[in-house]
């Protein structure tokens, strides 16, 4: 039998990553920096050590809206052109640095306007660093434009998406609260993108149940569905012949809906017990298109490897297993077919036989 892959060897292991927000993983030291260069005094400590301490504690409340509440001070030291464009290409180089050579990392760019910004050129700011950051560190990073569910501005975000799409953003998607902001409110934008044919992701399933899933994907017509943990609720467990899925499990199977998992975050805002008990385990079983993500990789205290680390500690995973799931990921992405097939058979399988053949070899 192979031994489990290790954290040091995960790392190494070409991953991809879908669903990671910009404002969620932002280095504690550059907020501190940003905070007094933009004189922003909100912080709970200056510290960059403590508020990395801060950021985890209190994002492991077992609330979604308590969890989204730490955003304030991300987003708050986030509104202008040199600090997007400083964050973004952090971003590049650290998911770089834990091995991912393709990502989609998104951000609401309504939320960075504070001080006067254009829409435009908070988007512009993110794709320099973005692409910066990807040129010096080896690493595709496409962007993913948020609407946020409880304001208006959906239809105005979605045309920017499409507006910057030849330019690094790779698609749309809808965030925040999901209780009493259904995806159906923002219908609209989602009818223009399809009209567009462009790309895009919804926040379905985390904080509200089975309604939430079906309206993204009957009604709005999502690519794929952020988190879509909720799923389980369709799957009843038990019976004689194996578990038995319903009419909208059995649809989001059949249909290979991708599903942008995040095992660490999904606990912290009580949409999972623990890693032992996350229906990605059920679901990787039963073969829905599963991928793994970090979600916020600041609040989370997380990177893509740790995630992979903890799913092979919780269910013995192997790396037949973390290939799995990262050809999910680059089969799912919003980009050209040519590419993810490069990516697909030029880098990810290349990289994993070797560290498989690498675990197999016999010692000296």
């Amino acid at each position: 039998m192979n031994e489990r892959p290790s954290l040091d060897d995960i790392r190494r292991a070409p991953k991809v990553l879908l669903h990671d927000h910009l404002d969620g993983g932002v280095r504690a030291g550059t907020i501190v920096d940003l905070a007094r260069e933009g004189g922003y005094d909100a912080l709970p400590t200056t510290d960059p050590d403590n508020l990395r301490t801060w950021f985890a504690e209190a994002a492991n409340s077992g609330s979604l809206e308590r969890y989204l509440e730490t955003f304030s001070h991300t987003v708050g030291v986030m509104q202008t052109k040199e600090a997007l464009t400083r964050v973004a290409y952090e971003c590049a180089e650290d998911l770089a640095e834990d091995g991912v050579v393709y990502a989609e990392v998104r951000y609401a760019p309504e939320q960075h306007t504070r001080t006067g910004l254009p829409l435009d050129q908070v988007v512009e700011a993110v794709l320099e660093g973005f692409a910066k950051g990807g040129r010096d560190h080896g690493i595709r990073v496409g962007a993913l434009l948020t609407a946020m569910r409880h304001q208006p501005r959906s239809g105005e975000i979605a045309e920017l998406a499409v507006r910057y799409r030849d330019a690094g953003v790779a698609g749309f998607d809808i965030a925040g609260a999901e209780a009493g902001y259904p995806p159906t409110r923002h219908l609209d934008a989602f009818e223009y993108l399809q009209r567009e044919n462009a790309h895009f992701t919804i926040h379905a399933g985390e904080g509200y149940g089975l309604p939430s899933i079906w309206q993204a994907i009957q009604w709005c017509g999502a690519d794929r569905l952020g988190h879509g943990v909720r799923i389980i609720d369709d799957i009843v467990q038990g019976g004689a012949d194996g578990p038995v899925l319903g009419r909208l499990a059995a649809y989001v199977r059949d249909k290979r809906i991708p599903l942008e998992m995040c095992p660490t975050s999904n606990i912290q805002t009580g949409a999972a017990k623990s890693i032992a008990e996350h229906p990605i385990g059920l679901l990787r079983r039963l073969s829905f298109r599963v991928t793994v993500n970090t979600d916020n990789r600041l609040m989370g205290g997380t990177t893509l490897s740790r995630e992979f680390a903890e799913l092979t500690e919780a269910f013995d995973y192997g790396w037949d297993d973390l290939q799995w799931f990262t050809v999910n990921a680059m089969k799912s992405a919003f980009v050209g077919f040519t590419e993810r097939l490069e990516l697909i058979n030029g880098v990810i399988k290349p990289g994993f036989a070797q560290l498989k053949w690498r675990g197999t070899r016999p010692l000296a």
